[in-house]
């Protein structure tokens, strides 16, 4: 969290997965999507609704806002307490946010009970969660600047050498780079920027991204 008490990092799903578990002959499938807003979040179980009418249940968990304080989930029909939360435990546990758990379940013929449920909602969100895998998002101020010919090549080789993530790179009579900064690190990019330019480059701030890291 940056010093001004705004959060300018956190956890969320690498990718849209799906994942399928059989318990007792009732197939559990979780669709896991990432998400920005409630609304986007209940468009995902609907589509998940549409796509599998021929299942009894459509449960679901989800996470919004990038501090991860708003969240609602649904048993859709299972006894309270078995599906939505179980799942939502799965997504807090986590450390995840700005993400949506569907389970679709179609029933196998066998009545699973409380615990049972529990353990298969929860087991059907951990695989979904494992096949879309996670990442860091974080906040970094845009930084841009402009160079020669002559020096843009090496000094972009350098500064993603140096860990510097280089969002893009335009070409005129100057060469534009634009990077994606955390606010600390912005004295250290002017320092480099300065060694490779003998003091005749520095970075001038643009606007500010949230940008996904590995």
């Amino acid at each position: 969290m940056c010093q001004s008490g705004r959060v300018d990092r956190y956890r969320t799903v690498a990718r849209d997965a799906v994942a399928e578990i059989e318990v007792k002959r009732s197939v559990f499938r979780c669709d896991i999507a990432r998400i920005t807003d409630e609304e986007q979040a209940r468009a995902v179980v609907e589509r998940a609704r549409s796509a599998h009418r021929d299942a009894r249940h459509h449960c679901s968990a989800f996470i919004w806002t990038t501090t991860g304080s708003m969240s609602r989930s649904s048993d859709d029909g299972e006894p309270s307490g078995t599906a939505g939360a179980p799942m939502l435990e799965v997504l807090k546990g986590a450390g995840l946010t700005e993400v949506v758990a569907v389970v679709t379940r179609w029933f196998g013929g066998t009545l699973l009970g409380a615990g049972g449920l529990v353990r298969a909602y929860s087991d059907a969100v951990a695989a979904g969660l494992q096949a879309a895998g996670t990442l860091e998002r974080r906040l970094v101020t845009e930084q841009q600047v402009v160079l020669d010919h002559a020096l843009a090549a090496r000094a972009e080789s350098e500064l993603r050498n140096r860990g510097f993530s280089v969002l893009d790179v335009g070409y005129a009579e100057r060469v534009t780079l634009r990077l994606g900064v955390p606010k600390v690190e912005v004295p250290a990019l002017e320092t480099v920027l300065a060694e490779l330019s003998h003091g005749d480059a520095a970075p001038e701030r643009v606007g500010e991204r949230w940008v996904d890291l590995p």
